[in-house]
């Protein structure tokens, strides 16, 4: 059940960047008003770091897709504002959105190593007290 949540959870935060993207300069949600540029940054990179995080918790063995769908789709739909009269792609724009992409990524795979290892340990403990209280006869 959590998994499929994460999965609307992404698609969801795709859709809104989609909107964002496609929406003409009056219409796109900003953060704040007259959005300084350090803002824009936090806004591009902050939304493909979202949604690199999101698809990799919610298809965590199928990072070869995962990677495919967030940066292609930074680069694709930075191409494809070029069909938008009052929107502009621009290279620098788009190297945000990918590394955002990439940084959600891999924040994603190292949280989930980390709760790999830790479910490995406390597994792993578990099974040392069982062994220790059963060659003393207690029982648990």
């Amino acid at each position: 059940m959590q998994q499929k949540f994460i999965s609307v959870a992404a698609w969801a935060c795709l859709l809104f960047i989609v909107y964002a993207t496609f929406s003409s300069a009056g219409e796109r949600p900003e953060l704040t008003v007259g959005e300084p540029w350090p803002v824009v940054l936090f806004e591009r990179f902050g939304a493909y770091a979202m949604l690199g995080l999101l698809f990799c918790l919610a298809h965590p063995r199928r990072l070869p897709m995962v990677c495919l769908l967030v940066l292609g789709s930074a680069l694709l739909l930075e191409l494809l504002q070029t069909l938008i009269p009052d929107r502009h792609a621009r290279i620098s724009d788009a190297m945000e959105k990918f590394a955002g992409g990439v940084a959600g990524i891999f924040l994603a795979v190292v949280l989930m190593r980390l709760l790999e290892q830790w479910r490995r340990s406390s597994v792993s403990e578990s099974i040392i007290a069982d062994a220790a209280r059963s060659g003393r006869g207690e029982r648990g």
